[in-house]
């Protein structure tokens, strides 16, 4: 009986933890409901989370991307991740090898791919966070206040979004994001009961 009661709970364990992760769509990227749905033109994107006072940020991810799945099994379900995303960023979903048409800021329309080639993007998960602002002519990789190439831990990824919704990157005490980051680990470390 004590066996029996083990495997289900290992069992509805395992349930509880795959309902967090993200669904795959139909072309094989993670989807998640902070995801936006919009016709990619980023001037349109940026106003509309100005609107709703979050920051526009765009991932590129690919199928079969083990570091995406990485990011959508482990780090994106927490719920303080999720939460503070789903609060803070509109989140545009785009694909490496896609071709949808997408309005750059600086009005040239070219497929997901070939705006991927434009930016210079060769990984997947990468996280461009955008102002609030882009001046007049500049591209969404010219006007990035920060740019996440790759799969991070939680605590990395969750200290990058903090940094960047808080505009700590243009804070008069020039604190950059890698000194930010090392400050959040120690004041960790210290809340932690020895």
């Amino acid at each position: 009986m004590p066996r029996l009661l083990t495997t289900l709970a290992l069992l509805l364990g395992l349930a509880a933890g795959t309902t967090t992760a993200a669904e795959l769509g139909d072309d094989g990227l993670h989807k998640t409901d902070w995801m936006r749905d919009t016709f990619k033109d980023l001037r349109e994107d940026l106003d509309e989370a100005n609107a709703e006072g979050k920051r526009l940020a765009l991932i590129f991810e690919q199928r079969g991307c083990i570091y995406c799945t990485k990011m959508h099994t482990e780090v994106f379900p927490r719920p303080e991740i999720a939460e503070f995303i789903s609060q803070n960023y509109f989140v545009l979903q785009l694909n490496l090898h896609g071709d949808l048409e997408v309005t750059d800021f600086d009005g040239e329309v070219l497929s997901e791919k070939q705006m991927a080639r434009k930016w210079g993007l060769l990984f997947t998960p990468t996280i461009l966070f955008l102002p609030e602002d882009v001046p007049e002519g500049l591209s969404a990789q010219q006007a990035a206040v920060a740019i996440m190439p790759g799969a991070f831990e939680a605590a990395t990824t969750l200290d990058l979004l903090v940094w960047v919704r808080e505009n700590r990157y243009d804070t008069p005490d020039g604190e950059d994001f890698q000194r930010y980051h090392a400050r959040r680990i120690e004041e960790r470390k210290s809340t932690k009961a020895p």
